[in-house]
């Protein structure tokens, strides 16, 4: 089975593990990267998008961590 090149929020959420209006909420803010399709305007996010999201907040999860870690006074 080829892999979707469009995901609905609910899918997203999924991968992510978060409710609809989380996902809703990443989208609109324009944290997460998405189109409006159709004719309802419903929103779909590329999975090359959302790999790329997850990616970035790995890296932005490290580097809070380092600068925790450096900002900590050593006992």
């Amino acid at each position: 089975m080829a892999e979707r090149r469009f995901l609905t929020l609910a899918d997203v959420g999924e991968v992510l593990n978060i409710s609809a209006s989380q996902t809703y909420a990443l989208v609109r803010s324009g944290e997460l990267p998405a189109i409006q399709v159709g004719g309802r305007g419903q929103w779909r996010v590329e999975t090359r998008v959302l790999e790329e999201y997850i990616a970035q907040a790995y890296e932005r999860t490290a580097s809070a961590l380092r600068s925790e870690a450096g900002s900590t006074p050593l006992a």
